[in-house]
């Protein structure tokens, strides 16, 4: 920051700190402690400058006062277990300016909750010469985000039950709700001691009872050390669905398990071509078939071929509310939370061997640059000739495995035509700017009562990028083919990221040799790939990497095609995993919709009302979705080191903060080395090179960095662990972190959590084999 505009930073900090007195400039002067007349001046300078953009008046006797402000917003409330919150301001969709979050203290969150809609008072305007954001009061409470949660019983005594009317009280293990016990009204369920439970809120805190809730309790989930409670509790405090209503299963149960006549009615039969799956060891629904041949010109011609869930899931049905409330299907440790009921997604809309199939097809004839020449895209009939795994495959075209190429040896010439196509077409992605993060994938393996007894790492291999490859041409080519129609379609986009991020990202790289270039309100993929290539394999990589994640934006749904910055696509949509994505299915419904009933005004105008409140919604279930497998995949971890607390790890700085440095271990696990632990040093923190610094020994920590951990703790309840430098000692009990901040989310506008995967390409990976794409 230039001496000026930090000179300007302190003056408007002096009013935002006192923001009802008055200061003469000789007040300011004095605070500041400056000498001589040119700084006088300069001040001078810097307060009319100020009044002139409104931030100050100044009235007749020449005192300055900061501006006063009616200013209200509304927003979504984001509490600290400390007390004060932020609130998220709520924007037009339409909007790309990134609207700062607002400060709420501790004394004026008017008893807000996680998630309660609030409206806000600005008492202090942004302070845009040092950064810092908004402080507000909450003035109303609209609409509270949590009539549900989840916590473990404790019981009153007969004695306390009688003469109070409660049987006891429920308390979260969220750290944010902890301290607001919620007390249980006799007229619900009557769980045991230790019970996780299910509880319904009636009562808010209020000024009377600023730390109580009251509510019933309405499902005990089983006693908290019962094999899934653990995983269960996070489920329903996330609010995700578990159980399918009556009329859902009814529905299902009518669906038949084989095609019908009239089924094949206007459809493509394409049983007779060779098409395979390719999913994970352990998939058991399949919703994408694909097949090559070579033309006689030489170009390839793909085909992709999609599940028809929307046949069986008819628009407003039971089966389609729930599907849309549900979102997406949630894949944990040791469970999957589907979209759709398992006689749909593992039964006739699983593209299953030997069975015919209902699909829709997107063919497309590709050229050897990778071009996709001409394409068509049709319902269809197929027939999977064989139901192939990433690993065989992989031993096929990367290991020439003789066991496995004897017994697909009718596959080979394909295979071996897709592994060139994916190469071709990987080529094209990358020339174009698409940025390719690669991460390490984990699974972590339970035994039969749900504890954690492993964390095995993933590869990716060919197999699973070639068919990443050909799910990422159709999606994009599905897009672009609506979107050239002029009809209203939904989109999967990924904006360009806020240019002062960028800004940033090149001012804080440039130490490593690294020059941006272009503007940066309308920077290029390609420039943030090749600024990625020049530190893959230094120890600068993983630096680099994390900052520039966390300029990036985050991937939505939208009625707008505004492209898929991360893939360097122009358009872009969900069109490949219906069985578990609504989206995908929404997009099979628009297919069908224009084919059937024609692309009239009214036709038109029907989608154009409904598609902008679908792509809010599943967007925001894609987010729940994803919260909910990071904590669980947090909890099992942390079960996982409980009994690794001593020993010692090498491991490799993944962040840096002012609380201290987070450390990822090559299993994935991650802890924190709070900065009360520390103890060698007075650490200083510097928040744009993102490193600790030792004050007496210089010595410097960085993203990126190994270095050799013992294991402090670990708290499945918050998902916590904690390390130490090995061979420190740790600070005494009461002063080291009990519940410090999870580590902050690596990518996302205001740093906000992300989709699965970070970026959208890495979403098609596999969770427990299921397909992410």
């Amino acid at each position: 920051m230039a001496e000026q505009d930090y000179l300007t930073a302190e003056v408007l900090e002096i009013f935002r700190q006192n923001p009802e007195r008055k200061y003469g400039v000789q007040d300011i002067n004095d605070i500041l402690k400056l000498k001589g007349a040119t700084a006088f001046k300069r001040l001078v300078k810097i307060l009319a400058t100020l009044e002139g953009e409104g931030s100050v008046t100044v009235n007749e006797g020449g005192r300055f006062k900061l501006t006063p402000t009616s200013e209200e917003v509304i927003g979504k409330f984001s509490a600290n277990d400390k007390g004060f919150g932020f609130v998220r301001v709520e924007t037009d969709e339409e909007s790309t300016e990134e609207v700062p979050d607002v400060f709420v203290p501790k004394q004026s969150t008017a008893h807000a909750l996680q998630g309660d809609r609030v409206q806000v008072k600005i008492v202090k305007k942004a302070n845009p010469w040092n950064g810092k954001g908004p402080e507000g009061e909450v003035s109303e409470i609209l609409e509270h985000g949590m009539t549900q949660l989840v916590g473990e019983f404790q019981p009153y005594s007969d004695a306390q039950a009688a003469k109070t009317g409660l049987i006891g009280y429920v308390r979260s293990h969220d750290k944010k709700l902890a301290n607001y016990p919620v007390y249980i009204k006799d007229t619900g369920i009557h769980p045991q001691m230790g019970d996780m439970v299910q509880v319904e809120v009636t009562e808010y805190p209020s000024d009377a009872y600023p730390t109580r809730m009251l509510g019933l309790a309405i499902t005990s989930l089983g006693n908290k050390n019962d094999p899934g409670v653990d995983i269960m509790a996070l489920v329903y405090s996330h609010g995700v669905r578990t159980e399918f209503p009556e009329d859902v299963q009814a529905q299902a149960q009518t669906v038949p398990d084989a095609l019908q006549p009239n089924d094949w009615v206007n459809r493509k039969d394409l049983t007779d071509q060779v098409v395979v799956t390719i999913d994970g060891d352990d998939s058991k629904d399949f919703d994408d078939a694909v097949g090559l041949t070579k033309l006689p010109n030489g170009n390839f011609y793909l085909g992709v071929h999609i599940a028809d869930v929307s046949h069986y899931v008819t628009e407003d049905s039971p089966l389609d509310k729930e599907a849309y409330e549900r979102g997406t299907s949630t894949y944990l440790t040791d469970r999957v939370l589907p979209m759709l009921p398992f006689r749909l997604s593992n039964g006739i809309c699983s593209l299953n061997p030997g069975e015919d199939r209902l699909t829709l097809t997107c063919e497309m004839e590709i050229d050897h640059t990778g071009q996709i020449l001409n394409h068509q895209i049709f319902p269809s009939v197929i027939r999977s000739k064989a139901r192939m795994t990433y690993n065989n495959v992989n031993k096929i075209i990367e290991d020439h495995d003789p066991e496995m190429t004897k017994e697909y040896d009718q596959l080979i010439p394909m295979l071996e035509d897709m592994a060139d196509l994916h190469a071709i077409l990987f080529k094209r992605r990358h020339e174009r700017g698409a940025i390719d993060f690669e991460e390490t994938e984990a699974k972590i393996k339970v035994d039969e009562k749900g504890w954690p007894i492993d964390i095995v790492l993933r590869d990716r291999g060919t197999s699973e990028k070639m068919i990443e490859s050909f799910m990422l041409a159709a999606n994009e080519t599905v897009a672009e083919h609506y979107n050239h129609l002029h009809v209203p379609f939904l989109y999967r986009v990924h904006e360009t990221p806020d240019g002062e991020k960028i800004k940033a990202f090149f001012e804080f790289v440039s130490a490593f040799g690294i020059v941006g270039h272009g503007k940066a309100d309308d920077i290029k993929p390609i420039e943030l790939q090749k600024a990625l290539a020049k530190v893959v394999g230094t120890p600068e990589e993983m630096v680099v990497t994390t900052m520039l994640l966390r300029s990036m934006r985050q991937a939505r749904y939208s009625v707008d095609a505004l492209g898929h910055f991360g893939l360097g696509a122009e358009y872009y949509t969900h069109f490949t995993s219906p069985i578990r994505r609504y989206p995908d299915l929404m997009v099979h419904r628009l297919i069908h919709s224009y084919a059937s009933q024609g692309m009239s005004d009214d036709n038109k105008e029907r989608w154009a009302e409904k598609l902008p409140d679908i792509a809010v919604h599943t967007s925001e279930q894609e987010r729940r979705s994803i919260s909910t497998e990071r904590d669980v995949d947090d909890l099992k971890k942390a079960q996982f080191m409980m009994d690794k607390v001593g020993q010692e790890f090498k491991g490799v700085i993944s962040s840096v903060t002012k609380f201290g440095m987070f450390i990822s271990l090559e299993n994935t696990v991650e802890g924190l080395i709070h900065i009360s632990n520390m103890r060698d040093d007075y650490y200083d923190y510097d928040e744009k090179q993102m490193t600790l610094t030792g004050a007496k020994t210089h010595n410097v920590f960085k993203i990126g960095q190994e270095i050799q951990i013992r294991v402090l703790r670990s708290d499945p309840d918050q998902g916590q662990i904690d390390f130490i430098i090995a061979g420190q000692e740790p600070a005494p009990e009461r002063t080291t972190r009990t519940s410090a901040p999870h580590k902050p989310a690596t990518t996302g506008q205001n740093n906000k959590p992300t989709h699965r995967g970070k970026y959208e390409h890495k979403s098609n990976g596999s969770r427990n084999g299921q397909k992410k794409r």
